[in-house]
């Protein structure tokens, strides 16, 4: 599994997508936070938090994440090397983590560089370091899982066309529904609202967004993360059967 981790990660600074992706994310969050007028613009809240990053974030990731997993295997489609990927002596859980984990890496190092707004709102605060840290912990590791999440429904959704853009269309609009379509559909049944917005990453980000790591949360990212990196499997077996 680390050669195909390593062959990923290669790939990707090997070309301009691994940069390119890390720029886009970085420049558009620094544009929207701290140069363009409007609510996500943290000088004009007044308030010493990264609560604007945290709103921006998912809905940036869910545009950004497919564009770095759209290639993962239906690339290997289009150029007729995934059936030589699957007759490596690799199980097909270990190519599928794999991939996995190099777009997973790729995307991390895109998030570690916004550490450093922690830093400069910290310095802003009056007093100095009037933050709250634990919201802003849990924020991150809130993004973390969501970021996982993100990353197994793009590497599923590129087993279904050899067409890089069907994969990336496919992969933004499963993000979307799982991240406000339930938040959305609550608004619409109000009687069972909680249950519904339950069913959404939306929910489970906020709570985790406020410093509190609760294991449900956990196991939700978990189990949606694990899903489909199971559908994924499932769709090489076929594949390779």
């Amino acid at each position: 599994m680390k050669s195909i981790i390593l062959r990923e990660i290669k790939s990707f600074f090997g070309s301009p997508i691994g940069y390119l992706v890390i720029a886009v994310f970085l420049i558009s969050n620094g544009l929207f936070l701290w140069v363009f007028e409007g609510d996500y613009n943290i000088l004009n809240t007044g308030y010493a938090d990264l609560t604007p990053f945290f709103t921006l974030a998912p809905w940036i990731l869910i545009f950004l994440i497919p564009a770095v997993t759209m290639r993962s295997f239906s690339d290997e489609k289009k150029q007729g090397t995934l059936e030589l990927l699957l007759t490596k002596p690799l199980s097909i859980w270990e190519i599928v983590n794999g991939k996995f984990s190099g777009s997973l890496i790729l995307i991390i190092l895109a998030i570690i560089p916004t550490f450093i707004y922690v830093e400069v709102i910290w310095n802003l605060g009056s007093p100095e370091g009037n933050i709250d840290m634990g919201s802003t912990i849990g924020s991150y590791f809130g993004l973390l899982f969501l970021i996982a999440a993100y990353s197994a429904i793009g590497i599923f959704t590129s087993t279904l066309s050899e067409n890089q853009i069907v994969a990336f269309i496919v992969a933004v609009f499963l993000c979307f529904i799982f991240y406000f379509g339930f938040e959305g559909l609550a608004t619409l049944i109000p009687g069972s609202s909680a249950v519904i917005s339950s069913l959404g990453m939306q929910d489970h980000f906020k709570s985790m967004s406020r410093g509190v790591i609760d294991t449900r949360d956990v196991i939700y990212f978990l189990s949606i993360t694990v899903l489909f990196l199971s559908f994924t499997v499932y769709q090489l077996k076929s594949f390779k059967a």
